[in-house]
């Protein structure tokens, strides 16, 4: 999946006015996801992305090489998103549900690792999808 596509995907299923808003949508949600998981599992989601969006997994500061991985609960990655996007944090959910469906299509499998690596509070953001319940 290209770069023109995946944002027009999201642009679509989340319903945005503008391309714009989902790509800071995308931003957002990949930021704060690159923020929560092992550097090694953001990097290998990033490389099979285009490389634009892959880049906002990438943008996580990393201290002396331990990596990402901070510990935070789904309030927490709600809050963020919320913070990044300029968003109410009900949009912040459901849109990144939706970025993280895209996603998921965009990589054939990879995010199933993701989502393995995250805690069980969290797995529920990227199993709701679209069109999915969002319970934890």
């Amino acid at each position: 999946m290209d770069h023109d596509h995946f944002i027009g995907q999201v642009q679509a299923r989340a319903q945005l006015a503008s391309r714009g808003e989902a790509e800071g949508l995308t931003r957002a949600t990949l930021e704060t996801l690159g923020e929560r998981i092992p550097e090694q599992v953001a990097s290998h989601l990033a490389d099979q992305l285009p490389t634009e969006i892959g880049e906002s997994l990438r943008r996580t500061i990393t201290l002396e090489g331990e990596g990402s991985g901070e510990r935070f609960g789904l309030d927490e990655f709600v809050r963020r998103v919320s913070e990044r996007g300029h968003l109410p944090e009900p949009n912040a959910v459901y849109g990144s549900r939706v970025v993280l469906e895209v996603t998921g299509e965009a990589t054939e499998g990879v995010l199933s690792k993701v989502r393995d690596s995250l805690p069980e509070e969290l797995r529920p953001i990227v199993d709701a999808g679209s069109a999915g319940d969002l319970r934890s």
